[in-house]
């Protein structure tokens, strides 16, 4: 019997639980304003996330995914892209859009059913938010494949969740990558759960980072609630996918410890005290647990960045509460660029009901 194949899959990690060292940490962690900067964007997507889910309970805001105990991973991603990169995202990934540019008020927007909040007024060309599972991980392929027959050095960063790895999308889409060499690292953030539905029960691989074997590239696991280590992972890999056209998949372990979404309740499916458990191991204390034992940090600097981020996702509402909204139109007349004859007919008829309903509204 002659072996023709064998692989390994790595793990990172520098930040215990209680933000001790566990290994040497890289170059850029011994910058206190680096490591501050990530530590506000962590607790500035957590504020953001708080407000949304009030919106929402309160009517004023559609369905909507937080990101509570995951902000690690997309922290991590969008401080180690370049801004000439493109995100791919799915619908989790605040942390890293708001580290690229897009406002609080859009992603607002975008949650509250207006369009508008996917015309992003910094990176113009990451890719909006995407709800149905998987289906974006072709869309980063595509846009990889672009980048690499324009010689263009630049990367395609693609999101999903564990559940995503189960879909032929990301499959097609990964073997592509593999097959093509394209400038694209595939991030799996694995909270352990695809809705209802425990890892355990989704795939018999041992590792969900195995799965880039068989498209013929490397996978790795990170410890998603360090965001020293996400960074340092997606720095790797995004130089790999810049300079040598080596596509990655990174798969993040953390853990949600929210609901899936404002339309989910967890409780039917997982017991509190696994969550309980769960939160000792947070991204955001654990950063701010490393930040005080190195003096780099204060309870005065704590309650100001509170307050600084309270009043910028309060602003944030206030904007997009008072937006006007669109007419109901809007859902047609920003898909083409010119309206074919068969929907002349159906656009019609919704103006119609619109007016009928009163005009304009959210």
């Amino acid at each position: 019997m002659q072996q023709v194949a064998s692989f390994a899959v790595e793990r990172t990690a520098y930040l215990n639980a209680d933000g001790t060292c566990a290994e040497r940490l890289p170059a850029f962690a011994g910058d206190r304003d680096e490591l501050v900067r990530l530590y506000r964007s962590m607790v500035l997507t957590r504020t953001f996330d708080a407000k949304a889910v009030a919106l929402q309970r309160t009517g004023r805001l559609g369905t909507f995914a937080s990101s509570l105990g995951q902000e690690a991973v997309t922290v991590g991603i969008g401080a180690a892209m370049r801004p000439e990169d493109v995100l791919v995202p799915s619908f989790r990934e605040q942390g890293a859009q708001i580290l690229r540019g897009v406002t609080l008020e859009e992603i607002f927007a975008y949650w509250g059913g207006d369009e508008r909040g996917s015309d992003f007024a910094g990176p113009r060309e990451d890719f909006p938010i995407c709800v149905p599972v998987g289906t974006q991980a072709a869309h980063a392929a595509g846009v990889a494949l672009a980048f690499r027959l324009r010689r263009e050095p630049r990367v395609a960063v693609c999101v999903m969740g564990d559940g995503a790895t189960s879909k032929g999308d990301v499959y097609e889409a990964m073997n592509a990558a593999g097959v093509w060499r394209l400038p694209l690292v595939f991030v799996v953030n694995n909270n352990e759960w695809a809705i209802s539905v425990p890892r355990s029960k989704q795939t018999a691989a041992k590792t969900l980072a195995q799965k880039a074997i068989a498209a013929g590239f490397e996978g790795e696991q990170v410890d998603g609630n360090d965001v020293i280590a996400v960074r340092a992972v997606m720095e790797r890999a995004l130089a790999m996918a810049r300079d040598e056209r080596q596509p990655r998949l990174i798969e993040a372990l953390t853990y949600r410890l929210s609901d899936h979404t404002t339309a989910d309740d967890a409780r039917r499916y997982r017991d509190d005290k696994e969550v309980s458990e769960r939160w000792k191991a947070e991204p955001v204390g654990r950063l701010r647990g490393f930040l005080v034992a190195r003096d780099w940090w204060s309870k005065g600097d704590e309650e100001k960045l509170l307050a600084d981020c309270a009043r910028e996702v309060d602003a944030a509402a206030e904007a997009y509460l008072a937006r006007t909204g669109q007419p109901a139109t809007a859902m047609i007349d920003h898909v083409f660029a010119e309206l074919p004859a068969a929907m002349e007919g159906q656009r019609a008829a919704i103006a119609a009901l619109g007016a009928r309903a009163g005009g304009e509204g959210r």
